[in-house]
């Protein structure tokens, strides 16, 4: 029998699964973050042990939320639409609850930041706030007059998968998504994106860490891409203020850890937002790139 006194949050990123166990007003007990498998079948054993390893520090069972790359179809239950492909049509949630033996709580991966950043995060005294992630993927969480907006289909939030905006046919025709379309917001905003963008250009394979730092030693060709992703990052950004206007934009996820972002971003959106002055902020998310972790666990 699980206990009302523990909460546990898994986050199922591209790159690495974390876990966390907090109290009731939110104290961390208990953290790890593994390499996430290359396979479906490890990956639930992977979250079965982090589970039992977690319980295994109070020596409780504890309620169990899980952020997912991707949402559950409401006709199969299974994962569709995820940047982890090798989870596309897997019964994930039927199969860790099965291997746990109790519910679990389900979430997109963007809409348990979008809680963790509202409940006690960079928008806590907020009543709106969009949520971006720009990690292996990108997505987005709602929220509106304080709840969760999901929407009538569960997509709210995805404007990953919409084409860039005032893209060039060259960036249009250049990238094929995941999802199968051409020209996608999360093709040139992932890590991913900026991997390809510097690898176009210079015809070098850096990660994108090695491209941030020799930005710092001035190399002219990280500056260059690094001032493209951010112009490419305004443009994505002002859809969600000409369609949503949030009091606040937070962004998570490992490309969030690109500090430059925060004052260059600013400067650049107003060209493509629809209004003389903009008062929405944009700001690092205050639990860092393990924010949703801890949103998982408040489901």
């Amino acid at each position: 029998m699980k206990s009302n006194n523990y909460k546990i949050g898994i986050d199922l990123g591209g790159t690495k699964i974390e876990i966390i166990l907090i109290d009731i007003i939110g104290r961390e007990v208990y953290r790890k973050r593994i390499k996430t498998p290359s396979n479906y079948e490890l990956t639930v054993k992977s979250i079965t042990n982090l589970v039992l390893q977690a319980e295994e520090s109070i020596n409780d069972k504890a309620s169990i939320g899980i952020g997912i790359p991707g949402k559950l179809s409401s006709k199969t239950n299974f994962i569709e639409y995820s940047n982890s492909t090798y989870l596309i049509n897997k019964p994930l949630i039927y199969d860790l609850e099965k291997s746990l033996i109790r519910k679990i709580k389900v979430q997109n991966d963007a809409n348990c930041f979008a809680l963790s950043e509202f409940k006690d995060g960079a928008g806590k005294d907020t009543k709106s706030l969009f949520a971006v992630i720009l990690g292996s993927g990108v997505g987005g969480g709602i929220i509106v007059n304080g709840e969760l907006h999901e929407g009538s289909n569960s997509n709210a939030g995805e404007w990953g998968h919409n084409r860039l905006p005032w893209s060039n046919d060259n960036e249009i025709n250049s990238r094929i998504c995941y999802c199968g379309k051409k020209g996608c917001i999360e093709t040139f905003l992932s890590g991913k994106g900026l991997r390809d963008s510097f690898y176009e250009l210079t015809q070098k394979a850096f990660s994108s860490e090695q491209i941030v730092d020799l930005s710092f030693k001035q190399d002219p060709e990280a500056i260059s891409i690094l001032e493209l992703y951010e112009e490419r990052l305004a443009k994505s950004l002002s859809l969600i203020i000409n369609t949503l206007d949030p009091e606040m934009i937070v962004i998570g996820g490992g490309m969030s850890n690109i500090d430059r972002i925060y004052q260059n971003v600013p400067n650049l959106i107003g060209k493509y937002v629809l209004s003389d002055s903009i008062n929405t902020k944009i700001v690092k998310a205050f639990h860092g790139d393990s924010s949703g972790v801890r949103g998982a666990a408040w489901l």
